[in-house]
Parts: structure tokens; C-alpha cells; sequence
């Protein structure tokens, strides 16, 4: 199916779709569906598009952009949990913190400092991995990361619930296998230090292209945009 197909379906079809291959994939991999958090991206998405996927049953929406988040996150008068996906300059964190359930891009101490700053309650936060090593792609190098959230202790208001990576572009499906294995077994390697700031649970991985490896490699929150909502182009023109 191609992504023209996908826009011009329902998002309540799609997220039907989506739901049997998380099924399938939770089959494989020996989990419980219930497990895997859908979280749809809305970034190229309108309003009326992204209501549509609220409508259709998705309760957490992810948004890269802070215009998009405001813009919606102001319309859109159903219940959401909203989360912060993309790069989130630090001086943009004050008009995030207070909307979101949660931000799927920590990685650095600045940001932690004015997120920590900004808060009344400890917010739930992603600590961005860079599991591919690409330098197109934000995040902290995987032998960096159990250090960068231990001092993350200082800030009382940053809950470090999990670790997100976004993975390459690619059709090795033994190469992207290797990369969702890399962020679970640090999951587990921080998870075990039980740290009070830092339960780490969690790992948002897996996209339009590649969730159903996600899933099977231990993904709890996946970020669906495309095949859920429709390619860019087409919702750019909603």
C-alpha cells in the first residue's frame, strides 16, 4: 500500500491495520499487545486530520514541532496525552513543559537545567540515544548515556521513564534488529541501577517502516506518523 493509498483511507481503517500487524508482531515476539503504546505523529497532519486520529481511538499524539503542538494542543478540545518528540531547543522548553505527558528528546544538561526550571511536577522524560551513530541524528552515543542520566539526579523535576532512538532509514532488517537490541539492552543495564530519578521502563523506538521489528526487539511506545495519518504532501494541502 502506498502512502497515497493510506491518506485517502480513514485513520479509524489504518489504525485498524496497525493494530493487527502490533498483534502479529507481539505474537513473535511473545508479548501482550497492550504493552505497546501507538503514538501518532502528527506533524504534517491538520487539525481535522489529527481529530480524526483522536476520534479513531489514539489518545497520545506526538508532535516534533512547537508551532504544531501549540496550534493543536489549543484546537483540539478532546482528551490528549500530548508528547514532544522532535528537538526541543532549550529555551523553547518552558512553552512545552506544562503540555506534554512526556518528551522524547532529552539529551543534553541544558535542556534538563531550563525543563527542571520550568516545572511544578517531575515530568516524564525520554533520554534521546544515538544508536546508529549517524550525525544527521540528535542524541547521546550509547556509552554516554548511563552516565548522562545518573547526573540527571540533580534535577528534581526531570523522571527519566525511558530511552527513544530513532533508527535509520533502511531496509536491513538484521542492521535495524541490532539497533532496537542496542537501546533495550541499555534500558536494562540503567533499569537495574534502580536509580529513584531514573525507573527507566520504557523504550519509544520504531516508526511507519520499521515498528514491527521495534515490537519484537522490546518497543513499548512506537511513533506513527505516515501510515497512519497519511504522507506529508497530502496532509500539507488539508
Amino acid at each position: 500500500m502506498t502512502g497515497e493509498d493510506v491518506d485517502l483511507l480513514s485513520v479509524a481503517h489504518n489504525l485498524n491495520n496497525i493494530q493487527q500487524k502490533i498483534s502479529q508482531a507481539c505474537q513473535t515476539g511473545g508479548r501482550d499487545p497492550e504493552d505497546v503504546t501507538v503514538i501518532g505523529v502528527t506533524k504534517y497532519a491538520s487539525t481535522e486530520r489529527t481529530i480524526e486520529a483522536v476520534e479513531a481511538g489514539i489518545t497520545n499524539i506526538g508532535e516534533n514541532r512547537l508551532e504544531g503542538l501549540t496550534e493543536k494542543y489549543n484546537a483540539i478540545e478532546h482528551e490528549v496525552n500530548w508528547h514532544f518528540i522532535g528537538n526541543l531547543q532549550s529555551r523553547k522548553a518552558r512553552d512545552v513543559v506544562g503540555k506534554v505527558a512526556a518528551i522524547h528528546s532529552l539529551d543534553r544538561r541544558s535542556l534538563a537545567k531550563e525543563i527542571n526550571k520550568r516545572a511544578d511536577k517531575p515530568v516524564d522524560c525520554f533520554v534521546q540515544v544515538n544508536v546508529s551513530g549517524e550525525s544527521t541524528k540528535q542524541g547521546l552515543p550509547p556509552e554516554e548515556t548511563s552516565h548522562f542520566i545518573e547526573q540527571l539526579a540533580d534535577y528534581e523535576k526531570i523522571r527519566v521513564v525511558g530511552l527513544m532512538t530513532m533508527a535509520p532509514h533502511i531496509k536491513d532488517e538484521d542492521l535495524l534488529r541490532q539497533y532496537f537490541r542496542t537501546l533495550a539492552e541499555l534500558k536494562v543495564q540503567i533499569e537495574n541501577e534502580q536509580w529513584d530519578h531514573a525507573p527507566c521502563h520504557y523504550l519509544s523506538m520504531g516508526m511507519s517502516n520499521d515498528y514491527e521489528i521495534a515490537i519484537e526487539e522490546g518497543a513499548t511506545h512506537i511513533r506513527i506518523g505516515t501510515e497512519l495519518v497519511g504522507p506529508p504532501e497530502n496532509n500539507e494541502s488539508r
